[in-house]
């Protein structure tokens, strides 16, 4: 039993287990001769009803916590932020709401019912409220603070009121029924956390799966209290709960049918109302806009990725000097699964084959299927040449070296850490696995993003590596034409192989619009002064700070 401080009993009875004067200090409201009678007649089911709605309540706390690290990450990027600040406010807070609940302990099936209740409404649209905060607001960090610690207090206050309903049915030592309580929780757990990934977040996605996650919450409580316990409440009491909880899933319900509306208007009020598609996939949110004539923007997490009339700086500036100097039949390009570098490798006659690495299925297809962006790419995807592979670029490099996975030329197509870019495609440990793949006169292109101390970091991560690097950069930002207002800046890049590797472009292959030698080798001589005399340290996946 959870105690309160000692005093005279405010409902003087009989307790609910063998019939004797209730102890010191525990001031539980009674329940009538005839529903103690029926606890006891069959304590075991009673017990084991308390215990399933431990698990269920379990699983859907825990899903609750993963769709706001998923969110977070959708929206944010950095994963590891997101997922520090949603696990360490949600344990803070699910401390606070254990100290809360013991106020409540009095009545306990009545409290839960209205904890459970306010769970399931709070965690099954915690999804949608924060995306339109994000949307229309732009205060998503406190908002997702704020929910979190909302969500982990009533989390907290639902282990102190379930120890008090076991304790109900059945008075036993409270230890064993803390280890029962304890282990349905962790096993409901379990079975929440496996659940989201492979079941709730492909099915279902992030807001309808919250929505879902709240309705199987409000009927875990309804069924505890208002069948189990159904003679604590006054019948007027009953009757209120009964109608909350019909409410709560009606609210559910209405959230759930207009959950695309609300979706939809929140991309509007984003991206513009030129939304050609929109989705998200296993990996991430997916938003195409712009007429069939074009300019074309593609955004991927909220990220301006794509911006039609200025993509082909970027893509030429990867591509064509490291497919300048030396063989180019085979090239690995990691990550380009929007088809641009791929376009670009193709206007090189001796390329044989291409094979592209792509952690994100739904982003190549797209390439292939919108008639505008297929055009853009020059339906490089489409090319006999061509083969992709849906996989994490990291996980596919660890496969190994053998006859036909050695290349000419890898391209790391991948956006820079400073980009929002995950820290573990520019590590040491990445650039080494690259570099196996490398034919003698290989070349190594990576994208380094405009900032300074990134460049040297992935600089310093592909020198670990055993190769050698040249700097360089070329002018105007890839997405300028869809920023009226932004500087315009320059984007860093980095050619590396076993040997001092070589700037210029191949006179065979048709002349690119952004680049020329000359501009590339003064550009190189410009950073080369830039290099700083100690640089930092490469990123590694054990020290990616």
């Amino acid at each position: 039993m959870i105690n309160h401080p000692a005093g005279p009993p405010t409902h003087p009875g009989v307790d609910l287990d063998d019939a004797s004067p209730p102890r010191p200090g525990q001031n539980l409201t009674p329940l009538p001769a005839r529903r103690r009678s029926r606890l006891r007649s069959c304590p075991r089911l009673a017990r084991l009803t308390v215990l399933l709605a431990t698990f269920v309540c379990a699983a859907c706390g825990l899903v609750y916590e993963l769709e706001l690290v998923a969110l977070g990450d959708y929206l944010l990027g950095d994963t590891v932020t997101q997922t520090s600040v949603v696990l360490s406010v949600m344990v803070f807070a699910m401390g606070l709401g254990s100290l809360l609940a013991k106020r409540l302990t009095r009545r306990p099936a009545t409290a839960f019912a209205l904890v459970e209740c306010a769970l399931a409404l709070t965690g099954g649209l915690s999804v949608l409220a924060l995306y339109s905060c994000w949307a229309w607001i732009g205060r998503y960090q406190a908002a997702m603070v704020g929910l979190t610690c909302l969500i982990g207090i009533l989390i907290g206050a639902e282990i102190p009121l379930l120890m008090t309903l076991i304790q109900r049915i059945r008075r036993e030592d409270a230890g064993r029924a803390a280890a029962d309580l304890f282990a349905a929780d962790y096993v409901g757990a379990l079975i929440g956390g496996l659940a989201f990934p492979f079941l709730i977040l492909p099915c279902l996605g992030p807001g309808t799966g919250a929505l879902v996650t709240g309705a199987v919450n409000a009927v875990a409580g309804a069924a505890v209290v208002l069948w189990l316990f159904r003679e604590e409440p006054a019948p007027r009491i009953r009757l209120l709960l009964w109608g909350g909880c019909g409410s709560v899933l009606a609210l559910l319900g209405g959230a759930a049918a207009g959950s695309d509306a609300i979706e939809r208007a929140a991309r509007h009020a984003l991206y513009g109302a030129d939304i050609r598609y929109a989705t998200h996939s296993h990996r991430q949110e997916i938003v195409l806009t712009g007429p069939a004539e074009g300019p074309l923007r593609l955004y991927l997490d909220g990220r301006l990725a794509v911006c039609g009339p200025d993509e082909y700086r970027g893509s030429e500036a990867l591509v064509h000097p490291a497919m300048a100097t030396g063989p180019d039949a085979r090239v690995l390009v990691l990550g380009g699964g929007d088809g641009l570098a791929l376009r670009e490798v193709l206007r090189h006659s001796g390329v044989r084959a291409v094979q592209i690495v792509d952690a994100d299925p739904e982003l190549t297809r797209l390439a292939r299927t919108d008639p505008a962006l297929a055009a853009l790419t020059g339906r490089s995807l489409d090319d006999p040449r061509v083969r992709t592979a849906a996989a994490d670029p990291m996980a596919w490099l660890r496969r190994g070296t053998t006859a036909d996975r050695t290349y000419d030329v890898v391209l790391a197509d991948l956006p820079a850490p400073a980009d929002g870019g995950p820290v573990k495609f520019h590590s040491q440990e990445f650039y080494g696995l690259a570099a196996r793949l490398l034919s003698p006169g290989g070349r190594i292109a990576v994208r380094a993003g405009g900032d300074q101390h990134g460049l040297w970091q992935i600089e310093s991560g592909l020198r670990a590596a055993g190769l050698r690097t040249v700097p360089y950069a070329v002018r105007g930002s890839a997405t300028a034409g869809c920023r009226p207002n932004a500087p315009d800046g320059s984007q860093d890049f980095l050619l590396a192989s076993a040997a001092q590797p070589t700037l210029t472009l191949d006179p065979d292959a048709p002349p690119p619009r952004a680049l020329t030698p000359d501009a590339l080798r003064t550009s190189a001589a410009h950073l080369t002064t830039l290099r700083p005399t100690r640089p930092p340290a490469a990123l590694t996946l054990l020290g990616p700070r």
